[in-house]
Order: C-alpha cells, then structure tokens, then sequence
C-alpha cells in the first residue's frame, strides 16, 4: 500500500471514529471568507472529507469566543493569540504550518556577542551593554528579557520591565523606549546627526534586525539579541556599508547552559525558538482528522493554500511564508509553545495583583508580617502585602487553595504535601549559600577509601552504618528511602526501622532505643563522654552530623549517611578534637546513588539526593514572576545588607527564630526551570520522601484501561486491512 493510499484509510477510520462530516472554518475578512470558499469547492471537487464550511466573524478573538460555542471547529492563528485565547477558552492544537523544513519554526532568538570578548555569557549579563532591535519586538524585547525573567536573573517589581532592564543592564539601546528609564536609550545614535535618536523607526541607525547587531558591531554594546538569520545578513559581504568587512566567524552565540557557539549552530544555541502559527480546533474535534484533511488537501486538491496574491491579501487563512502543515506533536498549546511559552508567561503584565495574601503561623511571624507590609510600601514595593493567620500548614494551605491566602514559605517535607495535595508550586527560593542552586545541602554515604568491599548499595548488607539520628533527612529519610526505592530493603506495613535492623548488621541510629525496634540500630552507639545515655537522640557522641562521621572514623561503622560538608568540617585541620585532628579528606569516598564512588569533592554528582532549600509556594494560577520582582527588588532595601530598620532575614525581634524566612537566608532566588514541586525538591529527594510513604501499588488494569486498549486494538486491525 503507497503512502497516500494508507493516508487515506487512515483519514476515512478517523473520519469514521470522530463522526465529523463537516469543518467549520472561522475567517476574519472577506478577503479570508473569498480564499475559504475557494479551498472548500476545491477540497469537494477533490474529494476530501470532511467538508469545510466557512464562517465570517470579526476578528481571532471572536473566533476563539465562536469555538467554545460551537459555532466554528477550527482556524490558524499565531502564536501570540494562541497564548491570549489559553486564557480564556479551551481547544486543542491539531497542527502547525511549517516552511520546507518541516520544523514548524518562524524563527530562533539569540544572544550574540563578540568573540574576542571571552568572559560574557548567558548567566553574567547583569551590568552589561546591550543592543535590541525595539520595544515590544519579538526577538529583540519579548525573548531576552521574557527569558531573563523567567530563569530569575532579572526581576520586575509589579511587572515594571522597563525598570527591570534598567536595573539590570548597564546601559542600553533600545528604540521606541523613549518615555522609559533614560539607561534603555543611552547607547542609541540616532540618524548619526544628532536627530532621531531612540525612534523606533530606520531613522535610529540602531533600529531593528539589522540596527542592534550593527549596535554589537561598532561597539555601543556588549549584546545583541537579534534572530539566528542577522548575523548572516550582516557579515562575509552581505549587508550595507556599515557591515562590509565583518566576518561572521568573529562572532559567536551565548547558549542556556553558559557556554557558547558559533553563530552557525543556533538550532542548539539560541534563547528560544518561536513557533509558526497553529491550527486550532475545538476540543472536541478529532486532531487527526483536521490535520489529514489539510495534509491531504495540500498534496491532492491543486489549491495553492499558501498563497493570498489572487485574493487581493496577505497571509490569508493560513501564512503565505509556511509550505506544508507538521502533527503538532502535543494538542496541549502550552506543551506545543515550549519554552516560548515560559517568555511570553514572564512578560506577561495583565494580571498584576493590588494585594498578596501572606499566610504566617504564629503570633512572633504576624507581627514580622505586618512590620514587613509597612516597610514595603515605603519603598512603593507592590503589590501590598497583607497578613492572613493560619492555625497550621495545613490550615494555610487550604486557605491558599481556596483563594483566602495566596502565599506562605515552606520546607521541603511540606513543599511535597503542597504540590501533592494543593496543587501549589514554587514561585521563590531561599538560598543559604549565595548561590542559585536552591539547595540547602547535599545527603551523602562516605566511606573510608581503603574499604573496596562496599561499591555499590547492595553491599551495605551485613555491614556496619552510622546515621545521624532517627527521622532525620540525612541520616535517615533519605538513606533508608533509597534503599526501598532501589528494592534492597522491603518493609512490611511501613516498618522501616525493623527493615534497617535486619539489612544491617549493627548501626548506631541516635533516636532508636524506642520500644519495638531492633536493639542492633543501637548497638554501635557509644553514649555521651562518661558512657551515659547510649543511642539517646542528642546525647550520644555519635549523634548529629558529626557524630555519625565520628562513628566511621572511630570503626564503628563501615558507612556514614551524614552531609557533603560533614567530610570537610572534620578533616585537613578544620577539627582540632583529638578524633579528627590527624584525618585527611582523601582518605574518605561517596557511594553514588547510581552504583559508583568517587572523591567527596565530588559531590554535586555523587550523592543520595539534593536536599531542597524552602520555598515560597503559591496557587497555580498566580504568576510566579510579580512575587520574584517584589522580594527580590525588597531584599535590595531589607535583606542581609539592612544597616537598620525591617530586616527579612532576622527574627529576633520578634522573639522568634525563621519567621517567614530563614534566618540563615543569604538571598531569595527565582525558581528558574524548577517550576513544579517535583522540579523543586529533585528526583532523588522526591524519590526518597515517596518510599518513605510506603504507599502500595496495585497492579490490577482498570476497565477504562481495558476498555482503551480494545479500542485501540480495533483500530489498529482496521489499519492493517
């Protein structure tokens, strides 16, 4: 069977599963209404189903309102109102238009800089120069700064970009921002005379495409966020006078992940791609169906689909630049959007709150709260803030569910109860270290190097282990929830503690001399410095970080579950105690969570899990994006560098310790690419809380799993006739 023979079974079973017969398609013009017809009678004389009919209406948002009515079925639109109709009404994407090479892309956004400036890249363009080809564009405005935004490296306080990039750039040349901070018009020229500078119009030589890499040429700026086609446009004789002599080889593009590449390589180097228009279909429309029919009315009726010369228009219907239609590959318009989706999200400034409802627990974190509200507006920091009480987290987060609060700070533990059960996500971080990993520490399993009979976890059967305490992350959680995940230990009803006490063959587990649990979790215990108060939690020596370090070093154990610090605290002089004054680090190893060791400098790949840093969680709908701008423009005026007055990170005038924020707090931080609680807290965290639950699983198929798989099942016999 040849190809369109097989699209045209398949067409007719989709046709014939969806029951569509008819097409609606939504026009916005006469000129539109003219080509639609056109391609109706054609698509008939073709013999393509289903039919299409064309409906007149006004405008894309009208037939976005028509479809949810059903009054229309489907029509193409461009990205940007594909991201506005998300708002407000639901449908599917069945397709895109795509040019020849079958991408579906109109273009790529990127970052270029010049190649002898060797120190810039993606994550250190915070106080540099920078050149855009205007306000409001795509590639120049929309998704640098929408992406700048969305990773958290600048912030916008009540969605005030403009003074984002003022804040955040050196200096700038962008036109058409002429009634904005003074800094985003600095480095223009103008006409070269003096007149004209900053317009948005070829009057300012720095307008456009072609203005901002010319920007980037002559050396206004460091940075010139243009499309990948520009610096092409512009180099090796191509281009104005300006541009004679430039070699494209002398510049290069800044990639997400802080390296760089040549200009030529900007399907893997660029800061987004923007998607071609998509077609757009109601949801109960059969995806398959509408992207077969265009498909098939494409290569077999001789309409020219992509053409609006003869109807006396541009990109009617469809874009007259796109040649075929691709499977849009997702009919969620979020996940088909991709990362664009993210920049458009980030600069989007229409749901901008007047207050934010902050959920505090206790009498010492309401009046920190309520101090915070006033020393917020008096820097006209918005939105305002305004306390809510909550008689506990969960009370909280049922108060934020239910659109009676809208945010509170949490730790990791409940930052997985508020994604799981409230459907909350992280908006900020705290970040303890300066740095914008999000993590307060790493959970490790060291080693003495001299012990090679331990290389993987199923090893530890039989052996020795030190913890740092009973229930503790490290020294407990993690560890034991890793060994369930992996499958060594299995408990029986969620005994954990019996599970460890039969895998290993003694352990000193501070915390566990409790009725009921094996005696050996406490065997290697030594008590506190007069042999009293053996395995009591805080008491024993070998309690704590410390402790169960010491238990390894004192060959109490084969195996330490402590923190990546821990090694490093207690060896190459940092501990003078007479345990550890003669240790030396390399005398210590990891064991990796994927069945490996290596060197305890090691351990930001070799570790059990990452321990997330708390967080500011808040409903889904809310952008995460204001609640950055606001705390990360109020810890410039009350963070760790506060001389006097309100301070975010300090809670002792409220006779209290890490209200609402942590004390230890260096900086917020946004919440980058880790946008979802499972994002946030890590796989091998999420991981370990998960086996920690001992939740069952059953195995038994359901009847609407069944009854899918006999559907498809049919379908797929049909095809095969």
């Amino acid at each position: 069977m040849d190809t369109w023979a097989f699209l045209s079974v398949l067409l007719a079973v989709t046709h014939y599963v969806s029951g569509q017969s008819t097409i609606k398609w939504c026009t916005i013009s006469e000129a539109e209404e003219s080509k639609c017809k056109a391609m109706s009678q054609a698509f008939t004389s073709a013999s393509i189903r289903p039919a299409i009919q064309c409906v007149r209406v006004s405008s894309k948002a009208e037939c976005a309102q028509k479809l949810t009515k059903k009054e229309v079925d489907a029509f193409s639109a461009s990205v940007s109102d594909i991201y506005n109709f998300g708002k407000q009404v639901s449908f599917k994407i069945a397709a895109g238009e795509s040019g020849a090479d079958g991408k579906g892309i109109t273009y790529y956004g990127v970052a270029v800089v010049k190649k002898t400036n060797s120190a810039i890249n993606i994550n250190s363009l915070k106080g540099k120069k920078s050149c855009h080809t205007g306000k409001n564009r795509t590639a120049g405005w929309n998704i640098p700064l929408g992406y700048l935004i969305d990773t958290g490296m600048m912030s916008a306080v009540g969605c005030d970009i403009p003074q984002g990039v003022a804040d955040f750039f050196k200096a700038s040349c962008i036109p058409g921002a002429k009634n904005d901070p003074a800094s985003l018009c600095q480095l223009c020229v103008g006409d070269g005379s003096g007149n004209f500078k900053c317009d948005a119009s070829t009057n300012e030589q720095y307008y456009a495409y072609n203005g901002a890499f010319r920007c980037l040429a002559e050396d206004a700026g460091e940075v010139a966020f243009v499309k990948h086609t520009t610096v092409g446009e512009n180099t090796d004789g191509q281009g104005e006078l300006w541009a004679h002599g430039l070699l494209s080889e002398d510049y290069q593009l800044l990639c997400r992940d802080g390296t760089r590449s040549p200009v030529s390589d900007y399907e893997k180097c660029h800061l987004a791609r923007v998607p071609s228009r998509g077609i757009v279909v109601r949801t109960d429309i059969s995806s398959l169906v509408v992207y077969n029919m265009l498909l098939e009315g494409l290569r077999k009726s001789g309409f020219s689909m992509f053409s609006s010369v003869q109807f006396n228009g541009e990109n009617l219907l469809f874009s007259d630049s796109s040649t075929t239609f691709i499977q849009a590959g997702n009919e969620n318009y979020i996940e088909w959007m991709g990362r664009y989706y993210d920049i458009l999200r980030a600069m989007d400034c229409s749901d901008v709150p007047s207050q934010l409802r902050w959920c505090v627990l206790s009498y010492g974190e309401q009046q920190k709260c309520a101090d915070m509200a006033v020393a917020f507006k008096s820097k006209n920091l918005i939105p305002d803030i305004q306390c809510v009480y909550g008689t506990s987290v969960e009370d909280c987060l049922k108060k934020i569910q239910n659109k009676e609060a809208d945010v509170i700070t949490l730790d990791g533990g409940y930052i997985y109860t508020a994604g799981k059960s409230f459907g909350l996500k992280p908006a900020v971080g705290e970040s303890y270290t300066g740095d914008t990993d999000g993590s307060i520490y790493y959970a490790v399993a060291v080693l003495r190097k001299s012990n090679r009979d331990i290389q993987r976890f199923s090893d530890l059967k039989s052996k020795r282990s030190c913890h740092t305490g009973y229930g503790r992350t490290a020294g407990w959680n993690i560890p034991m929830g890793l060994l369930i995940e992996k499958g060594i230990i299995r408990p029986e009803t969620c005994q954990v503690p019996q599970a460890a006490g039969e895998f290993f063959k003694s352990s000193c587990v501070p915390g566990a001399n409790q009725n009921g649990f094996p005696s050996n979790l406490c065997e290697e215990c030594i008590g506190d410095s007069s042999g009293e108060n053996k395995c009591e939690k805080g008491k024993d020596l070998y309690d704590g970080y410390d402790g169960a370090f010491r238990c390894l070093v004192e060959n109490h154990g084969d195996v330490a579950f402590v923190k990546h610090s821990t090694v490093f605290q207690n060896t190459d002089g940092n501990n003078t105690e007479s345990w550890a004054e003669q240790l030396d680090s390399r005398e210590f190893q990891l064991l990796c969570s994927q069945e490996s060791r290596a060197e305890v400098t090691q351990y930001t790949r070799c570790n059990l899990a990452r321990v997330p840093s708390h967080a500011v969680m808040i409903r889904p709908d809310t952008n995460h994006h204001l609640i950055f701008g606001l705390l990360d423009k109020a810890q410039n005026f009350f963070g760790v560098n506060a001389a006097s007055g309100f301070k975010m990170f300090d809670s002792k005038a409220y006779e209290g310790s890490d209200l609402i924020f942590k004390d230890s707090t260096i900086t917020l931080i946004g919440v980058g690419e880790k946008k979802t609680y499972e994002e946030w807290l890590g796989q091998s965290y999420l991981d370990a809380v998960i086996a920690m639950e001992c939740s069952a699983t059953s195995t038994v198929l359901s009847s609407s799993s069944l009854l899918l798989m006999s559907i498809v099942s049919s379908l797929v016999s049909l095809l095969a006739l």
